[in-house]
């Protein structure tokens, strides 16, 4: 992927921070100045970290882990939600589910379900029930999905989450923390960074801003994704030409 510029941070509004008067002290370490009330991000600081999580991204889907992308609010819904799904990443775009990190085994039960749901749906395989049981499902199917539907293809913890806000996403925050899975956030001037492992220091209301760093990243998870396929075709062609010779 081509590498992401200062020029194109500066164009997408990553910049513009909160009202003076809002910031978190502990986000000094990347506040610029200040100009007519607002606070400036300073855009070097914003370019290193995004250039590290997007290293740190290709580099572990390649191990064959997961990145879940959360961005909930409404400024990041839809963007964030057709990045994610451009490369079959897995995401939140309407709601975090509570306990899916911390509770993930009984999660995945219910992701089980949603999926065993679906199938039996494209397989006909309701019509034994009465009209009124099949409606049931269906709407009950439909609910679930607005909750789990960009997770749906997940079979184990992920290897780390992206987060739009991290104050909007303080329970996927909190329950990353406590499991121990590594955190990238964009981090706005009003928030705490302690505990995010990749900042990016940025602007996390702009759309502009939200789309080109999510952008970036998932351009990252679809080279990471490339790659592990690339090792995984590899060992088996090693695997195939090892029980041919011993044949």
């Amino acid at each position: 992927m081509d590498e992401i510029t200062l020029q194109q941070l500066l164009e997408a509004g990553c910049h513009f921070g909160h009202k003076s008067e809002r910031w978190h002290p502990k986000a000094g370490d990347f506040i610029y100045t200040k100009k007519d009330g607002i606070h400036i991000i300073d855009l070097a600081t914003t370019k290193a970290g995004l250039d590290a999580a997007i290293v740190f991204i290709k580099d572990i889907v390649a191990e064959g882990k997961e990145v879940i992308f959360v961005g909930t609010k409404r400024q990041a819904q839809g963007v964030l939600a057709e990045e994610a799904a451009a490369v079959a990443a897995p995401y939140f775009s309407k709601r975090w589910i509570g306990g899916f990190l911390t509770n993930w085994e009984e999660v995945k039960k219910n992701i089980d379900k949603v999926n065993r749901l679906a199938a039996e749906k494209e397989t006909n395989a309701w019509k034994k029930f009465p009209k009124h049981e099949r409606g049931s499902l269906a709407r009950y199917l439909e609910k679930v999905t607005v909750d789990y539907g960009g997770v749906m293809k997940l079979t184990e913890v992920p290897g780390a989450i992206f987060v739009v806000d991290v104050k909007k996403e303080d329970t996927a925050v909190r329950e990353a923390t406590r499991v121990g899975i590594p955190i990238i956030a964009i981090v706005d001037t009003n928030s705490d960074p302690t505990g995010i492992d990749y900042v990016i220091a940025a602007n996390d209301d702009a759309v502009g801003s939200i789309q080109l760093i999510t952008h970036a990243l998932a351009q990252a998870y679809k080279e990471g994704k490339e790659l592990y396929e690339k090792i995984e075709n590899k060992k088996k062609e090693e695997d195939n030409t090892k029980r041919v010779g011993e044949e």
